[in-house]
């Protein structure tokens, strides 16, 4: 019932003449697929896109690198979890330029939030004229409200092929962190359901994603607190999704390997550090 199938192409045919004989060697490789082993197979036997049998996704040029990189401050950390932390806070400074340009756009936009709702319930019959007035506003203010999007787009990327390395990366696995978290690749082994371990008994029989843990909790948190610093969004409808998004994003992600959890909270974390100094600056200046 259990099956492996193995297909085989050889390029090098040739046609043998009576008498002839023709040697092919072949390699086989089965095991863990470790991005280091694998390019010593590319570079001593010269086998071509070898490295493509680890999925790294649409921006390989992106993952790639961000993999060596984080393999490297694992190891010199002696600790995965502490290497996922300290690549994180490099990428947000090496990002910090547009993250700066779009939070002071998305600040901008919370400072404007009361007189665009002054707005919205004085032309809500006329939204042709709501429009107009909304854009004269933009204009006195001289903001643009798309101005934080193309600095968002450009991060996208950066930040998903960082997701997509922590994914496939099998370095991660049975790897701890610090307390409780002794497999990074695994989910967090907490549950809200019994006080985090403090009740005496199991939670396992519950699903997945309502075995909440405590680094899923932190990731529910440090979301809500990023959402709070963000303009409400002038729709009611859409306002209502967004304040939902954290809670939805807790029950998913507390299926999530640990190490991915932790990379997320930690974001967020650096996310809120950044756009409250960004605050703080941009509200004296208005006063």
């Amino acid at each position: 019932k259990n099956s492996i199938q193995i297909d085989f192409i050889n390029d090098n045919i040739k046609t043998l003449k009576s008498g002839e004989s023709l040697s092919v060697k072949s390699y086989v490789f089965a095991g863990a697929k470790e991005v280091p082993l694998i390019d010593d197979y590319i570079k001593n036997l010269n086998v071509n896109k070898l490295d493509l049998s680890v999925d790294f996704g649409w921006f390989y040029f992106l993952t790639k690198p961000l993999f060596y990189a984080l393999n490297y401050l694992s190891v010199l950390f002696s600790n995965f979890g502490v290497g996922i932390i300290i690549l994180t806070i490099f990428i947000r400074i090496l990002l910090f330029p547009l993250a700066n340009k779009s939070f002071k756009s998305m600040n901008s936009m919370r400072l404007l939030t009361p007189e665009i709702k002054r707005l919205r319930e004085r032309f809500k019959d006329d939204k042709q004229k709501m429009n107009q007035e909304m854009f004269a506003l933009y204009r006195e203010k001289k903001i643009n409200p798309a101005a934080g999007c193309l600095p968002i787009l450009i991060q996208i990327p950066i930040f998903f092929a960082l997701y997509k390395v922590l994914f496939v990366s099998i370095e991660m696995r049975q790897t701890p962190f610090f307390g409780w978290i002794k497999d990074l690749s695994v989910q967090d082994p907490t549950s809200i359901f019994n006080l985090f371990g403090l009740l005496p008994y199991s939670t396992s029989f519950l699903p997945d994603f309502l075995n909440i843990g405590i680094w899923p909790l932190l990731m529910g948190v440090t979301m809500f607190l990023q959402q709070r610093l963000n303009p409400t969004p002038p729709d009611p409808i859409q306002a209502k999704i967004f304040a939902w998004m954290p809670v939805a994003f807790t029950f998913l992600l507390a299926t999530f390997p640990a190490g991915l959890v932790i990379y997320w909270t930690w974001n967020n974390l650096l996310s809120i550090c950044q756009q409250w100094v960004i605050m703080n600056k941009m509200n004296k200046e208005s006063k």
